[in-house]
């Protein structure tokens, strides 16, 4: 009896057009959205909900509306008034309420930050595997037409092209052009001169 992902994979590597790779590929991120939903903690969907709630237009007419009474109640003259202007209540009620908004915002937005960092990181080792086997594909190629006898000479762009993608050295090559841009150092070269 053949494993029922087994039959999934297999299904994901043949498929009959290019919209059955892009379906399967929407289906496997929906299931990774689906993974890191059921994931949040309480105070994670708390606090997506406030943030989704206060990001809505009801929420601003809610507070129209009640900022609106508010004010006009406690100054009409023949009503009587439980906050008189400069009304100190309601900035204190005000106040509170961003202290809150603000907390549960960040907590929010704290989750969205996690789930993209993991994002980043699937998106990271899928491009790093796409360049092994891209480097992989070229050797196999370059070995082939070698044996074939339709390359002669040696391209030297080909063997650059052939040699495996180092990440840390990137990392180096992107922060010393960040450094260099900045008016810094590169870091090899205060390495360098801390050796000394």
């Amino acid at each position: 009896m053949e494993h029922p992902n087994h039959a999934n994979h297999s299904a994901y590597r043949r498929p009959r057009s290019v919209a059955d790779v892009t379906r399967e590929n929407v289906h496997a991120m929906r299931k990774l959205e689906q993974l890191a939903v059921a994931k949040r903690t309480a105070a994670d969907r708390i606090a997506e909900f406030v943030a989704r709630f206060c990001g809505s237009i009801t929420f601003v007419w809610i507070h129209a509306v009640v900022f609106t009474a508010w004010i006009a109640w406690n100054a009409i003259p023949a009503l009587p008034h439980f906050d008189p202007y400069p009304f100190t209540f309601l900035t204190l009620v005000v106040s509170l309420e961003a202290i809150f908004l603000g907390s549960f915002i960040l907590i929010a937005q704290n989750y969205e930050m996690r789930v993209t960092e993991r994002r980043s990181q699937l998106d990271l080792q899928i491009n790093l595997l796409a360049e092994q086997e891209n480097t992989k594909i070229l050797q196999i190629l370059d070995r082939m037409s070698r044996k074939m006898g339709l390359t002669e000479e040696d391209d030297p762009e080909v063997r650059v092209l052939e040699q495996a993608t180092r990440p840390e050295t990137l990392a180096r090559q992107i922060e010393d052009a960040l450094r260099e841009h900045t008016g810094q150092p590169p870091l090899q070269r205060e390495k360098d001169k801390a050796a000394r």
